[in-house]
């Protein structure tokens, strides 16, 4: 999965490269097709790939995680 996005990546990345760079006439729709497969295709994938293994409760506000962080503050006034 790691290569696929990475592969993603720079085809956008070349596609709108291309588009700001060469004189075509559909050198704008290279830039809008990079734009739009970057954002809507890359950035989730490579969000999904991220986040797939984690919880999502450790990095949430809860009165629990609250108590552990004073806990760890207190211990390390002293």
């Amino acid at each position: 999965m790691k290569y696929i996005i990475i592969v993603l990546l720079i085809t956008t990345l070349t596609a709108i490269i291309c588009g700001l760079t060469l004189d075509l006439e559909y050198a704008p729709k290279l830039v809008g097709g990079g734009v739009l497969g970057l954002f809507f295709i890359v950035f989730p994938l490579f969000s999904w790939y991220r986040w797939k293994d984690k919880k999502m409760s450790d990095y949430m506000l809860t009165q629990e995680n609250l108590d552990k962080m004073r806990e760890s503050q207190k211990r390390n006034k002293f």
